[in-house]
C-alpha cells in the first residue's frame, strides 16, 4: 500500500490550487479571443491551465510516495545426517531413509527446510551412502552456527550414533546455537564381546639406521579369560614379514593395555607396517583387530670423507664435531690407501692435499667428474704450486720451512651464511692456527669469511674462503691446527658449541645441493589418507632458466599391481603446472612425469603412499547418553528412528518456532514518476491544440 506525504505543511496545497485558479482566471476571464465561440471554450481552456499550474505547484512541495513491503519468512529447520560407517550398525538404511523423507515432507509445509550430511566434512544434501571414514560432531555444530546464527533458526535435527572420532566433545563446542537440538539416536548401544586395537601412535618420519617407537592401545569388552597375540609385521610387495610378537592375557571385562614397540628403520622409503591382534572366540567383529601404518624412512645422511695425506689431530676434531649430526656419516681415509672409491661420498675434506709426495690427481679427477664439493685444509705438507692449480679461490706463494701463528679476523661483508653473535665476538680470541709463511691472494670469485690476524695486525690474507667452480662448491682453510680451537672452546666454556657451530655452518653450506633440474614435480607430502585428494605441482624451465608452461606435461601413476593411471597437468596463470587427482586406494604408488622441451625428453620420478582411515571400525558402541545430554543442553529432546513422526509433531507444537515478519518502507519522490511528465505534457499540448484549432496562439 502506498501513501503520499509532503515535506511541507499540507495546507500549502490550498495555495497551490489558488495559484492555479488565479493563473487560469487572469489568462481566460473576460478574454475576448474566443468571444464568437461557444461559452464553454474559455471554461475548458481555463480548467486545463488550472490543472497544469496546480500540479506543477504541488510538485514544488517535493511530495514523497511511501510504500510498505511486508515479507513473511518461515523459520528454518535443519536436518543434519551423520553419514559415517558406524551409523549402519543395527539400522535398516532403506526404511530409515523413507521415514526421514516423510519427516522432511511433513516439515517442509510449515518451515524452510535445510538438509546437510556430515562425517569427513559438512555438505548440503543427504545421500544415505554412509561411507564417511570419520565423524566430527563439533564441526557440524560450528558450521550451522556460522551459517544461521543471525537467522530465524527454529530447530536442528541431528541424526547420529553419538560416536565422534575427530574434533572436540560437541557439548563443550564453542559455538552455541540459539535453537533447540533434537537428536535422532542411531546405531547400536549393546556392549558385545570384542577385541579392539584402539589406537596406534607413531612418528610419521624416521631416519635410516635409527630406531623408532610405536605405542599400541588395546581394549577388550566382555572377553575376560581370553588370550591373544599382538603381531607387528612389515608389508612388503603384498606379503607380511613378521617383526615382533607379544602375547596378551585379558584379565578383566573392561580391559585396556598399552604396548610399547621399538622397530629398526632398516630400509629407506615409505614403509608399511601392520599391527594386528589374533581374534578371540565369539568376537563380534575382527575388522578392528588390525591397523596399517606408514612411516617415511629418510636416508638423509650424507657421506663425508676426511681424506688426509697423513694422520693429524684435525681429522679427529672434525669427525667429533660433525658426528653429532645424524645426517652425516663420517669416514677417515688416507691418500696412500689403495682402491679409494671417492664417487660414493657426498663431500670430501682434503687435508694437506695435494702434498709434496702425493699430487692426488686421480682423486681430484673423480671429484671434478662427479662434481663433489670439497674443503681444502692447507698445512706444511701441502704442495702450494699444485694446490693453486686445482682450486680457483686462493693463490699461495709460501716458504715450506717457515710458518706463522694466525688468529681469525671476521669479514663483516661476508653474506653466504650468518655467524652467531657470540662466535663473532669470541672467535678472534681463539688459539692461533699454523699457516704457511708466504703471500696469500684471494681470487675475485672467492668469498672470504675469515682473514688472518698475525700478531696484532689484521691482514687481508684469507684464512677461510668459499666459492664455486663448474657448479661445485669449494672451501679453503689456509691453515691447520683447528683441533686447538675445539680444545680452547671447551677450556673457556666447558662445551664445544662455538666450534661445532662454525664447523656445522661450513659443512652445511658446502654440502647443500642446489636443484638445477629444468623439470621438477612436487607433492606437499608423501603419505596421504585414503579420503584425501592428491595434488601435484610441476615447474619447467627453459635454457635460460625462465619458467615456462607451453609444452604438455603427462603423469603416469603406477600401483603395486603394476596398473597405470594416466593424467595430464593443467597450466596455471603463474606459468607453472598443477594437477588435482582423486583419492587412491590404500597402498604404495610410483609416479613418472614427463615433458618434451627444447627437443629433449625430461622426466621426474617419485613415490607416495595412501594409508587407510580405520577410525569408524574401532568404536562400534553408540553413545546415546551423549545425545541425550546434547539435547538437554540446547532445550530439545531425543528420539529414535521409529519416532520420527512424533518428532515432526513435537516441532510443530513448539510454541516459540514462529515465522518472522520483515517490514520495510520504501520512499521515492513523486517527481520521479514518469507518467506525471506525460500528464503535464498532455495537458499543455491539449490546451495548445484547442487554442490553435480555434484560431489563436
Amino acid at each position: 500500500m502506498e501513501n503520499l506525504s509532503f515535506q511541507y505543511p499540507t495546507w500549502y496545497l490550498i495555495l497551490c490550487f489558488l495559484l492555479g485558479l488565479t493563473y487560469a482566471l487572469v489568462l481566460y476571464f473576460r478574454n475576448d479571443t474566443f468571444k464568437d465561440r461557444a461559452g464553454w471554450l474559455n471554461g475548458l481552456l481555463g480548467g486545463l491551465r488550472f490543472l497544469t499550474v496546480s500540479l506543477l505547484s504541488i510538485l514544488l512541495l517535493s511530495p514523497l510516495l511511501k510504500s510498505a513491503i511486508r515479507e513473511v519468512k518461515k523459520p528454518i529447520v535443519v536436518i543434519a545426517q551423520d553419514q559415517s560407517e558406524s551409523v549402519l550398525n543395527n539400522l535398516d538404511s532403506a526404511v530409515y531413509a523413507n521415514a526421514l523423507d516423510q519427516l522432511s515432507d511433513q516439515l517442509a509445509a510449515d518451515y524452510e527446510l535445510k538438509q546437510y550430511a556430515f562425517g569427513s566434512e559438512v555438505r548440503e544434501g543427504i545421500d544415505f551412502n554412509f561411507t564417511d571414514k570419520v565423524s566430527n560432531l563439533s564441526e557440524v555444530l560450528q558450521s550451522l552456527y556460522d551459517q544461521y546464527s543471525n537467522q530465524n533458526l527454529g530447530a536442528v535435527i541431528l541424526a547420529t550414533d553419538g560416536i565422534y572420532n575427530e574434533g572436540s566433545n560437541p557439548i563443550y563446542a564453542g559455538a552455541k546455537l540459539s535453537a533447540p537440538i533434537y537428536t535422532v539416536a542411531l546405531g547400536d548401544t549393546t556392549l558385545k564381546k570384542d577385541l579392539v586395537l584402539k589406537r596406534v601412535f607413531h612418528n610419521k618420519i624416521a631416519y635410516l639406521g635409527d630406531k623408532f617407537g610405536i605405542q599400541v592401545d588395546i581394549t577388550a569388552q566382555n572377553a575376560v579369560g581370553s588370550s591373544t597375540v599382538l603381531t607387528i609385521s612389515a608389508v612388503e610387495n603384498g606379503q607380511l614379514r613378521r617383526l615382533q610378537q607379544f602375547p596378551l592375557t585379558i584379565d578383566q571385562n573392561d580391559f585396556f593395555r598399552t604396548q610399547e614397540v621399538i622397530l629398526d628403520a632398516d630400509k629407506s622409503g615409505v614403509q608399511r607396517y601392520r599391527i594386528s591382534l589374533n581374534g578371540i572366540e565369539g568376537e563380534e567383529t575382527r575388522a578392528n583387530n588390525s591397523k596399517d601404518i606408514f612411516v617415511d624412512i629418510l636416508d638423509a645422511r650424507q657421506k663425508i670423507l676426511l681424506l688426509a695425506n697423513a694422520p693429524h689431530p684435525d681429522l679427529t676434531a672434525i669427525r667429533q664435531s660433525i658426528s653429532t649430526n645424524k645426517n652425516y656419516e663420517v669416514t677417515i681415509k688416507y691418500i696412500a690407501e689403495p682402491a679409494l672409491n671417492l664417487a660414493q661420498y657426498d663431500f670430501v675434506v682434503l687435508h694437506n692435499l695435494p702434498s709434496q709426495t702425493r699430487d692426488a690427481a686421480a682423486a681430484l679427477k673423480v671429484l671434478n667428474d662427479q662434481q663433489i664439493p670439497r674443503l681444502f685444509i692447507v698445512g706444511p705438507q701441502t704442495n702450494f704450486q699444485r694446490f693453486t692449480q686445482v682450486q680457483p679461490l686462493v693463490n699461495i706463494t709460501a716458504d715450506l720451512r717457515n710458518t706463522n701463528d694466525v688468529q681469525a679476523s671476521l669479514n663483516n661483508a661476508f653474506n653466504l651464511f650468518t655467524i652467531d653473535d657470540e662466535l663473532r665476538q669470541k672467535l678472534p680470541n681463539f688459539a692461533p692456527l699454523v699457516a704457511p709463511f708466504g703471500d696469500f691472494k684471494e681470487n675475485p670469485n672467492a668469498s672470504v669469511l675469515l682473514f688472518q690476524r698475525i700478531g696484532k695486525i689484521d691482514t687481508k690474507y684469507p684464512l677461510l674462503a668459499f666459492g664455486e667452480q663448474n657448479n661445485t662448491k669449494i672451501g679453503v682453510l689456509c691453515a691447520e691446527g683447528i683441533w686447538k680451537w675445539r680444545l680452547f672452546d671447551y677450556l673457556q666454556h666447558q662445551n664445544h658449541q662455538l666450534f661445532d657451530g662454525l664447523i656445522s655452518k661450513t659443512f652445511q653450506y658446502l654440502t647443500l645441493k642446489e636443484d638445477k633440474r629444468k623439470f621438477r614435480v612436487s607433492l606437499n607430502k608423501n603419505i596421504f589418507n585414503e579420503n584425501e585428494e592428491i595434488y601435484f605441482d610441476a615447474e619447467l624451465y627453459n635454457q635460460s632458466y625462465e619458467l615456462i608452461n607451453e609444452p604438455d606435461v603427462s603423469l603416469v601413476i603406477t600401483d603395486e599391481a603394476g596398473n597405470d593411471f594416466n593424467f595430464t597437468f593443467d597450466r596455471n596463470a603463474n606459468r607453472s603446472y598443477s594437477l588435482s587427482n582423486r583419492s587412491f586406494p590404500v597402498g604404495n604408488y610410483r609416479f613418472r612425469a614427463s615433458v618434451m622441451s627444447g627437443g629433449e625428453q625430461l622426466t621426474y620420478n617419485g613415490q607416495f603412499s595412501v594409508q587407510p582411515i580405520q577410525l569408524e571400525v574401532y568404536e562400534n558402541t553408540a553413545d546415546h547418553g551423549l545425545l541425550r545430554l546434547l539435547s538437554a543442553e540446547y532445550g530439545g529432546a531425543l528420539f529414535y528412528p521409529d519416532q520420527l513422526d512424533q518428532l515432526g509433531t513435537t516441532i510443530k507444537e513448539k510454541g516459540n518456532i514462529l515465522p518472522v515478519i520483515y517490514e520495510t518502507t520504501k520512499t521515492r519522490p513523486v517527481i520521479h514518476l514518469k507518467w506525471l511528465f506525460f500528464l503535464l505534457l498532455g495537458l499543455l499540448t491539449l490546451e495548445w491544440f484547442i487554442r490553435r484549432y480555434y484560431g489563436s496562439y
